[in-house]
This record gives structure tokens, sequence and C-alpha cells, in this order.
């Protein structure tokens, strides 16, 4: 059972900006700190960080919650990635609390997330669905 699809399409180069004028203040406000060391690792940091961005928005739109609407917080949606290197989306807070409340008696969610990126796009898709236990 479907419960909720979203999907975000971001501007690295405005992710770049960002970063140059608020730097580590920007990464704390919005990404987990997992995520600020993924992307620091990467060769392109603002690619990472954008195509992160993406998935917060696609998820919070899948969520049906926006960001800050219910509490929703960037750092409630994390990003990581499986051993393969399949990404995946880890929630807490007021965004798990959400998702809890969204799946019917009996049922497991599960969370569906696709990223990509062409310069100067960051692409997400978030699938949530519901399986029986």
């Amino acid at each position: 059972m479907i419960l909720g699809i979203g999907n975000d399409l971001v501007d690295i180069r405005r992710i770049e900006k960002s970063l140059e004028k608020f730097g580590d203040r920007f990464i704390a406000r919005v990404f987990t700190e997992q995520e600020a060391i993924t992307a620091k690792s990467r060769a392109n940091p603002a690619a990472t960080f954008a195509k992160r961005f993406a998935v917060k928005e696609a998820c919070a739109k899948a969520l049906g919650t926006g960001l800050w609407r219910h509490g929703v917080l960037f750092t409630d949606i994390g990003v990581t990635n499986k051993e393969g290197g399949q990404p995946q989306l880890e929630l807490k807070g007021a965004a798990a609390e959400h998702l809890r409340n969204m799946v019917p008696e009996g049922m497991t969610p599960r969370l569906h997330v696709t990223i990509s990126d062409d310069y100067p796009h960051a692409q997400a898709f978030v699938l949530i669905s519901a399986e029986l236990e």
C-alpha cells in the first residue's frame, strides 16, 4: 500500500552559495552529523549536500508534512547509505512520529529513495509504503 510520494529538484549552485555564505552553521542546521561526514569525504561535497537536501524535501512531501509543519526539522530526516551504496532514509523525532501515525495498524512502513544528479541539478524521489507484518 502506498502511503505517500514526494520528489524534489535542487540547484546544486544554490547549495554551493549557502555553503560559502554560512558554512558550518548551514550544515548543522540542515544536515545530520553523519550526512556532513559523508558529504565532506566526497569529491564534490556541495553535490552530495544538494542530493541530501532534495531527499529531505521529497521525504517531507511524502510524509505530507512539509518541513517545519508538525514540528518536522531538516535534521529529523537523515540519509545514509547501505553497504552497497544504495541510499536509505533514517527518520527521528517528529518525522518518525508522523510516519508511525500514517501506518495502518498491523502494517510495517517501508521507505524507498532514489537520488540523481547532473550538474547543476540534484533530484530525489521518495516513496513511503506499508506492508502487512
